[in-house]
């Protein structure tokens, strides 16, 4: 799969060496040139003149290129791929759970944030996932029907096309709807994937039979891999909109699956499932506007935090990665992590101060704690305001049409194919998001994120998410699209893509593919990726930072978040399909 990318990205590349002239001769003569098409880089992104798409998996991210193609729109395209991944990449690509969509149109000044969170049923209660001594039942929380949030993606994707689209409903999902049908060649991530996990989903029959062969083995790489109740699903979507998942046969099916095993969520809770659309949160960093998701994300406002709390430094003069500049980094997320755990919740239910956590004289408050030589102790760092979870297998999406239109797209179920539970009969896995609430405010979730009342369960609630879609801008212009997956790391992860496109003067795919690091206040752990020097771990060490270990006193290391990423610079786009994780693509033309 590696082989067959870098020979893509190659004739890509030698294709718009030649079509795109200028643009090489400036990007290779001028000083301080950041790499668009250097032979002094060792990171070629994959290159096109008239948009592109970065996804998790290959086959969907085509689909969304063809839309463009065809002369669909940005977000057409990003209809398209989250349909397609629903069939492709059921790890994580959905109709079952939710997710937030960034969309910056041309020739508009402000940018549009589209909210599909999943919400907790009307029978949800604060308590409801704790055991009789007051503590998180871990099992229920994560793996029951119980779980699962009202799902958002399918009024999400319609609602978006709807508003902002040029095509119908029935072209962007005619891909999927083919491809659950009459199947597609078994992806060898998505088998890999399915044949680690099969002991998880065996409590349920329902989703053994629609993810295994008849006899319960796993279909092998290659195979013909098809999903007949997805597709059933899906032509109910296509034909009716989202009033085909929320009323009718399919939403009797998963109040059925529901009712038959424990879970909450009722026809009403389908039927009052709404979308919100909000202002997107803004900043801005060293002449550029960065433009996010607002809560109940929480990552758009803490990369701003974050940014602001950086912008104080020569993040270039410190070196890239340096021990000075990983310790920097460390204190601003701590600080920014530790602001999540109290302050940050759905804004239809608590007051989030978002205008405060980003305000740049805040940010200068919390640089003047920070001391370069020597690291603060988490237990040391409170929320610093006066006054008043999710899974690694989140995936994430950034598309760019010719007209200058680009979309950043993050969805989930929370966990790898969510809790594991099939809706009989409909073809789709059910979420798990109930777990990204506070269940029991100062517990961590499953991914070590503490929470407070500001998350906690309420029915129609919103959960807290990490999930950060965002768009830079240039000259008021989309520059760089990213997000990732990663549960806790999604906003660190997307940081350091901006920080290493901004202050490092990388291209796109070098500046996705480099080294990361994670610190979340709690746990007070500096985590780290392979690449990073275990010289400068030592420094860090040495420093005070409690840097992520083995038993026996060895760096441990571990790979974050895979940030599928396209930039726009000199007439071209730029795209980078993360390295990090297999299947995933840049699909351009």
């Amino acid at each position: 799969m590696y082989y067959l990318q870098f020979r893509r990205a190659a004739m890509f590349l030698a294709t718009a060496v030649l079509l795109l002239a200028p643009a090489a001769s400036y990007a290779q003569s001028a000083a301080g040139e950041n790499a668009l098409i250097s032979y002094n880089s060792k990171f070629h992104p994959v290159i096109g003149e008239n948009g592109a798409v970065a996804a998790q998996e290959e086959i969907a991210a085509r689909v969304g290129r063809d839309i463009l193609k065809r002369g669909g729109n940005a977000v057409d395209a990003a209809v398209a791929t989250g349909f397609a991944l629903a069939v492709t990449h059921p790890q994580a690509g959905n109709l079952g759970g939710g997710g937030f969509m960034v969309i910056k149109l041309a020739g508009r000044d402000d940018a549009i944030a589209i909210d599909y969170r999943e919400m907790a049923p009307s029978g949800a209660d604060r308590d409801m996932f704790l055991d009789a001594n007051g503590n998180v039942d871990i099992e229920r929380v994560r793996f029951s029907h119980l779980s699962a949030g009202v799902p958002g993606s399918v009024m999400g994707m319609t609602v978006a096309l709807e508003k902002y689209g040029t095509m119908s409903l029935r072209q962007v999902m005619a891909p999927a709807i083919s491809l659950a049908h009459k199947g597609f060649p078994m992806p060898r991530a998505l088998s890999q994937s399915l044949a680690r996990r099969k002991a998880r989903f065996e409590r349920d029959p329902s989703t053994i039979g629609y993810l295994y062969k008849a006899d319960g083995s796993a279909y092998g790489v290659g195979e013909n891999f098809r999903q007949r109740d997805l597709a059933k699903t899906l032509k109910q979507i296509s034909k009716k909109g989202a009033a085909g998942f929320y009323e009718g046969p399919v939403a009797a099916l998963i109040v059925e699956e529901m009712e038959a095993n424990g879970g909450l969520i009722t026809l009403e809770d389908l039927k009052n499932y709404h979308v919100v659309e909000r202002a997107a949160v803004k900043g801005s960093y060293r002449g550029y506007e960065i433009v996010s998701m607002p809560p109940p994300s929480s990552g758009g406002i803490h990369v701003i935090q974050m940014l602001n709390i950086l912008e104080g430094y020569d993040l270039a003069a410190m070196g890239h990665n340096s021990a000075d500049y990983i310790g920097v980094l460390v204190e601003a997320m701590r600080r920014a992590y530790a602001d999540r755990s109290e302050y940050l919740g759905d804004p239809d239910y608590f007051d989030v101060p978002v205008d405060a956590l980003i305000d740049k004289n805040y940010a200068a408050e919390l640089r003047a704690q920070i001391d370069l030589r020597k690291a603060t102790r988490s237990s040391d760092v409170r929320p610093g305001l006066e006054g008043p979870k999710e899974s690694p297998q989140t995936t994430h999406f950034s598309i760019v049409d010719k007209m200058g239109n680009a979309v950043a797209v993050t969805t989930t179920l929370n966990f790898t194919f969510g809790s594991g539970y099939s809706v009989d009969g409909a073809g789709f896995l059910l979420n798990n998001e109930m777990d990204d609430f506070s269940a029991k405010p100062g517990s961590p979730n499953g991914f070590g994120l503490i929470g407070g009342v500001a998350n906690a369960i309420e029915p129609g609630k919103r959960p807290l998410s990490s999930m950060t879609p965002t768009i830079v801008l240039k000259d008021g212009n989309p520059w760089l699209i990213t997000g990732s997956p990663g549960g806790s790391t999604i906003i660190t992860v997307v940081l350091q893509v901006i920080l290493n496109a901004v202050d490092f003067d990388m291209n796109v795919l070098q500046a996705v593919a480099s080294p990361r690091i994670h610190h979340q206040w709690l746990p007070d752990m500096v985590f780290m990726e392979p690449g990073i020097s275990p010289d400068t771990l030592a420094i860090l060490d040495a420093r005070g930072f409690q840097v992520n270990k083995d038993g026996g006193g060895n760096f441990n290391y571990r790979v974050m978040g895979s940030a599928n990423s396209l930039m726009i610079e000199k007439g071209a786009v730029f795209g980078a399909a993360d390295p990090r994780r297999p299947g995933a693509s840049a699909e351009a033309y």
